[in-house]
């Protein structure tokens, strides 16, 4: 038994975390900008085009804008670990190797199992959003999808998931519609195919998307501010309900673990890291600086939707646009034939195409991160080979990525948004607490290795960090747990069937398989390879 425990605690060597990144065969290519814009293109898409009016009609009211800054900080503090481990291991298996490297290869499964749920079930659950706006940005311009019966809803049966979570007096239930989301699953193969073709071409797709969307942004809150009513914002905290999590104080930190959700992209510049430049210089730049912009963006959207729109209204699945329709700005109209209403408003059109555009480069960085992980993944033999395999002419991990892909397209055409919301900003939370943990970890076992950026405040930051991600993962949980109090099991038990596919998953693959329980650690080609590399110039500051 002593053996077996040692077994599954067995680390893998820094030195050979560090050997694997120097002679990576993935295109470093990546610089500081692409690196933000990475980070900007996964933040700023579902959360503020489709959670920011849930939260504030159900949560928090005006005062989402406070739920915002206390999401922000607590993902401000993950980023400084972040940006520190990265800095030492730019790896492209972000936070599932820092795991490995620090508590071992049951906590390493567990942080890629969890990173699983962060980006594959993120991914097909912003597809279903995409997949909205598709229809809506359509049916403006006079196109219309076939089947629109769906329970009296104006919802398309091809854009509509098998699974829909119907609210009805806090409870929740999750009737079949007979449907499939076809335009969800044609928006992940899209972005599926960007990814096998490329990472250099892919980012610039990304680059040009992020201007797109962060200009419409800026245009909706600078024509929005004239628009505000002062009185929308009273009460700024509505009264507490009763209900856990609606209103008052409760209401903003469970809006606060809602929107969690939102902010999960930047830790997908992490797992770049392999492909990046620079990257004890450029990844820490692209986390923070993805972050800060997005936080300011966040609140700044939430003020002028809040001040425009009254909270309670705010309540859809596309609440920046609500707020367009009530500014009812006729002067931006101008004439279109083939337009039912005979006119179209060209800010409104503007605003869809950004959340069009926005939650496509969500779709992009989402799967990217994924498989990486995965490649990692496969590298350590915790997986099946063909994740790990790299096309021979755009150096990518193209078979990983097809399979994610189908995957993650049927994901997206059977559930719903909702559904799932809760289990991946838990499943963030537990994962950025584990990252903070392995700051302490390096600190306290490697305090002679260079740390070309390091966290201010050092194990007491991460410590906050670990306490602070716990408690916004405890918001998530917290409602299941109240929902099954209802007779509600459906989250529960989908929360532990998928640990029990991952444990299942380790125990007759992963453990039988994995490199580093067969005795396979650093070699003298490690060595020579970091020799090499550091002697061609790929980071100067990890010598």
């Amino acid at each position: 038994m002593a053996n077996f425990i040692d077994r599954l605690v067995l680390k893998k060597s820094i030195y050979k975390i560090q050997a694997e990144a120097a002679r990576s065969p993935l295109k470093r290519s990546l610089g500081a900008f692409n690196l933000a814009s990475l980070g900007v293109g996964a933040i700023i898409g579902a959360g503020i085009f489709v959670l920011t009016g849930q939260v504030a009609s159900a949560n928090a009211g005006p005062a989402i804008m406070i739920s915002f800054v206390i999401a922000g900080i607590v993902c401000a503090v993950a980023g400084l670990c972040y940006a520190e481990l990265s800095s030492i291991l730019p790896v492209s298996g972000s936070a599932y190797t820092y795991a490995y490297g620090t508590l071992g290869e049951v906590g390493a499964w567990v942080m890629g199992w969890l990173l699983v749920l962060e980006y594959g079930v993120a991914a097909s659950t912003v597809a279903v959003g995409w997949s909205g706006y598709i229809v809506s940005f359509a049916h403006e311009l006079g196109i219309t999808f076939p089947n629109i019966v769906v329970n009296g809803a104006d919802s398309p049966m091809w854009a509509t998931p098998l699974v829909q979570a119907v609210s009805n007096a806090g409870h929740t239930t999750f009737p079949l519609t007979g449907t499939f989301n076809l335009v969800g699953a044609i928006g992940i193969a899209l972005v599926t195919l960007l990814l096998v073709i490329g990472i250099s071409e892919s980012a610039s797709v990304n680059n040009v998307i992020v201007v797109i969307k962060v200009v419409v942004l800026l245009t909706f809150i600078a024509v929005g501010v004239s628009y505000i009513n002062p009185a929308n914002w009273h009460p700024f905290i509505p009264a507490p309900t009763g209900e856990p999590g609606e209103f008052g104080w409760s209401g903003i930190l469970r809006g606060s673990a809602i929107i969690f959700f939102a902010y999960v992209g930047f830790e997908a510049v992490s797992t770049a890291a392999a492909e990046a430049k620079k990257p004890s210089r450029d990844v820490p730049i692209g986390i923070l600086g993805s972050l800060i912009i997005c936080t300011l963006i966040y609140m700044a959207v939430a003020a002028v939707m809040t001040g425009v729109v009254p909270y309670k209204e705010l309540a859809s699945p596309a609440p920046v646009a609500v707020a367009i329709d009530r500014m009812a700005l006729s002067w931006a109209d101008f004439p279109v034939a083939f337009a039912p209403t005979g006119h179209l408003n060209a800010i409104s059109l503007m605003i869809k195409i950004g959340a069009v555009t926005g939650l496509s480069s969500v779709m992009l960085v989402l799967c990217y991160a994924q498989t990486r992980v995965f490649y990692n993944m496969s590298k350590d033999g915790l997986l099946p080979a063909a994740f790990s395999k790299i096309h021979p002419k755009t150096r990518t991990p193209w078979v990983g990525t097809i399979l994610l892909g189908v995957v993650i397209a049927i994901a997206a055409a059977f559930l719903p948004i909702s559904l799932l919301g809760d289990l991946v900003s838990l499943g963030t939370a537990v994962a950025f607490s584990i990252v903070c943990l392995s700051v302490i970890y390096m600190r306290l076992k490697h305090p002679e290795m260079e740390r070309p950026f390091k966290v201010p405040g050092g194990v007491w930051t991460a410590g906050v960090g670990i306490a602070l991600c716990l408690f916004l993962a405890w918001q998530n949980f917290a409602p299941m747990i109240h929902s099954a109090t209802k007779g509600d099991m459906l989250p529960i038990y989908l929360l532990g069937g998928y640990l029990a596919i991952g444990v299942l998953i380790y125990i007759f693959y992963g453990y039988w398989n994995s490199k580093l329980g067969k005795g396979i650690d650093v070699t003298e080609e490690d060595l020579e390879s970091v020799g090499e590399a550091f002697a061609h110039g790929v980071d100067d500051k990890l010598k």
